[in-house]
């Protein structure tokens, strides 16, 4: 039985992670499920992705459960690890939008999922936990990456340090989650913003993420470099041709990513 279920939806994708009776814990398989789900995604002309957890939970991170079996020298562990990595690597590679729809529980791998998402939104009952270190076990899945870029590094140190649960009002307050919807509204909110990315310049959203998550790394003067190239691609392209075309018409762009 497949870990994941995908659905189109226009031109959204609809990625549903699934583990009954075990808050959607992605086993081994899961991890190549999710790499490959993330690598079509990018490949298809689909415009946006939703990557959300069947039922009331996004996920709890890895199936140890199942797993542990399998554990054994530090060559074997790593031979493990390159699966979890290669879904994280695929999904951060997407050049197009990502939304991270989160119900429930979203700890461990599965809250630096939700994470590694362009955009989290989060119902009031979501909680969210690094909860590696009450495991034995230090962030994967990107989380020493993501984590401090997002709440700043002093707060990531308490969060990834403690384990602790964080509720969804406060993962508003400190920047972890863009917005906070009654579970009721969850899928109706995402479809509507799934939507407007995905009406949105295919071109000018690649290079807008790509400069965002270079963003730390650059100098301002390395900043207006990468803006000056990308502009200059931007400018020449039939996307912004059609973009303000529709602003004198009056009426919706059709952007094809030229």
């Amino acid at each position: 039985m497949s870990f994941i279920s995908i659905e189109d939806r226009g031109s959204v994708r609809w990625v549903t992670m699934s583990s009954p009776g075990a808050k959607n814990a992605i086993p081994k398989i899961g991890w190549t499920e999710l790499a490959e789900a993330f690598e079509d995604f990018e490949a298809s002309d689909q415009r946006a992705l939703v990557a959300i957890g069947d039922g009331e939970d996004f996920s709890a991170g890895a199936d140890l459960s199942a797993d542990f079996s399998g554990f054994g020298t530090a060559a074997a562990n790593a031979e493990y690890m390159r699966f979890p990595n290669r879904a994280a690597l695929a999904l951060h590679r997407i050049s197009k939008p990502t939304i991270a729809a989160v119900d429930g529980v979203a700890v461990g791998a599965g809250m630096n999922l939700a994470l590694g998402c362009d955009i989290v939104i989060a119902t009031d009952r979501a909680r969210f936990s690094e909860i590696f270190v009450k495991r034995g076990l230090t962030l994967d899945f990107g989380g020493t990456w993501l984590l401090p870029r997002l709440v700043g590094l002093a707060r990531a140190r308490e969060i990834a340090l403690t384990g602790r649960l964080v509720g969804a009002e406060e993962a508003l307050t400190i920047g972890l989650v863009t917005r906070v919807v009654d579970a009721a509204v969850l899928e109706e909110t995402v479809t509507e913003l799934a939507g407007e990315l995905a009406d949105g310049a295919p071109l000018a959203q690649r290079f807008i993420k790509t400069a965002l998550d270079r963003s730390s790394t650059m100098t301002f003067e390395q900043s207006l470099a990468y803006e000056e190239q990308a502009q200059s691609v931007l400018l020449g392209s039939e996307d912004l041709f059609e973009g303000a075309a529709a602003f004198f018409q009056k009426r919706p762009p059709e952007f094809r990513g030229r």
